[in-house]
């Protein structure tokens, strides 16, 4: 991997492998519904969109007909703290893919028939969303442990809000935060150093620049969150304080998280679905963001077995940090992330992604044999305590199911010490 500067400093990396015959290009801003307020909550999302409808070079139509003519893939996704635009191409359409895609970071529209229409194609996203209760509870996740802080805000946003932004809202956003030092290029498969002649072209004249105001980190709360819809089952997720993107024990969440709920041979896999049935779908996750992360839980069950399925996690939580892991459980776990890496890094997608990300959230990268290093260096004591870390404190609880009464009895003792709020759904 190499990293470079263009002229004006835009940064880009690069992974060439001559043996493929494809490449993934993508663009990184670091930008998300964290750098939001209240009052533009889901500006992020919006704009991702819109740069795809249209400049005075490319109609919305001939940018997906550009792509699917050269049996390419183009697309978008944003985030809590950055958005990437991004296309994979053959190695020799690779000039098309750079042209078309800085035409629409730097030339967009926001026409107002556009805007219109996307408006309503991301209301219909948002209603399809709040459809789906286990991607709903997940939101309500973040707001239970983060409350008001902007971690927790949707990255959709809400319809009042998106319906009362315009295209110089749009401009003014991406005046501020779509700036050089914001900016990452990053690139994997068959490309060299003979790219940055191209990438000079098309984002040499990049000279946006300003400072970022300093961010405040989440403070966990331990909040319980219910959501009234109408389902068959109850959805639920527990989180607990995870780490950090730069946390130099964050392996040791990782390995955790896999032990707690993130495979089949997971504890909570086995107990919950294998042995006893009360959930077909039970896992755990890690999110890591810049400054503060989640270990979230999610079970989704019948209602009269949420409590059954709150109190065997906790159980398994409470045996992981009375006896900790077992040898075996970390010998497999590493095996486990270290094979779930190389694979990834055969994709030049995934490569793009790693480089690209690793660059804009901690200004480096690291090789995979640093990686599997930090991981073969994890100990039980780092486990142990990434165990102490989550339970040191009473995790947060959120619920999305017909009845609040199913919350008021998990946890009872932790429920009845916060305040449940109900909010308001079909």
């Amino acid at each position: 991997m190499n990293k470079y500067q263009l002229k004006n400093g835009l940064r880009v990396m690069i992974e060439s492998i001559p043996t493929s015959r494809s490449v993934a290009f993508g663009i990184w801003v670091r930008t998300g519904s964290r750098n939001e307020t209240p009052d533009n909550n889901g500006i992020s999302h919006f704009i991702e969109h819109m740069l795809f409808k249209g400049t005075d070079r490319h109609s919305a139509r001939e940018i997906a007909d550009l792509f699917d003519g050269i049996g390419g893939n183009v697309n978008a996704f944003t985030s809590k703290e950055y958005t990437c635009y991004y296309a994979k191409v053959l190695d020799q359409h690779l000039p098309i893919a750079v042209d078309v895609l800085a035409d629409m970071f730097f030339e967009s529209k926001f026409a107002d028939d556009e805007l219109a229409k996307e408006k309503n194609v991301i209301l219909e996203e948002i209603s399809m969303y709040e459809d789906t209760p286990d991607d709903t509870v997940h939101d309500l996740a973040s707001r239970a442990s983060f409350g008001d802080h902007p971690l927790a805000y949707s990255i959709l946003g809400t319809a009042e809000r998106l319906n009362a932004m315009g295209a110089a809202d749009l401009r003014r956003y991406m005046a501020e935060r779509y700036r050089v030092e914001n900016t990452v290029i990053s690139l994997a498969g068959n490309v060299g150093e003979e790219v940055l002649e191209l990438l000079e072209k098309h984002f040499g004249h990049f000279a946006v620049r300003g400072e970022d105001p300093v961010l405040q980190a989440p403070v966990f709360r331990s909040d319980a969150l219910f959501h009234k819809k109408k389902t068959e089952q109850n959805h639920l997720c527990l989180s607990f304080p995870g780490c950090a993107i730069d946390d130099p024990k964050l392996y040791a969440m990782i390995l955790l998280n896999n032990t707690i709920g993130g495979g089949m041979s997971s504890r909570l896999f086995q107990e919950i679905r294998e042995k006893r049935g009360l959930a077909y779908s039970v896992y755990s996750y890690h999110t890591s963001y810049s400054d503060s992360g989640l270990l979230t839980v999610y079970a989704g069950t019948a209602p009269k077995q949420t409590k059954d399925v709150y109190d065997l996690t906790m159980e398994i939580l409470q045996e992981l940090k009375d006896k900790g892991l077992t040898e075996a459980e970390v010998a497999r776990g590493k095996e486990q992330l270290k094979g779930n890496l190389i694979l990834s890094l055969e994709s030049t997608s995934s490569l793009m992604n790693r480089i690209g990300k690793n660059e804009l959230m901690l200004g480096k990268y690291f090789t995979l044999d640093e990686m599997l290093e930090k991981i073969d260096a994890v100990t039980m004591e780092d486990v142990n305590g990434m165990l102490r870390k989550i339970m040191a404190q009473p995790c947060s609880i959120a619920l999305v199911g017909g009845q609040e009464k199913a919350l008021a009895g998990i946890g009872r003792e932790f429920v009845v010490s916060n305040t449940v709020e109900t909010v308001a759904g079909e």
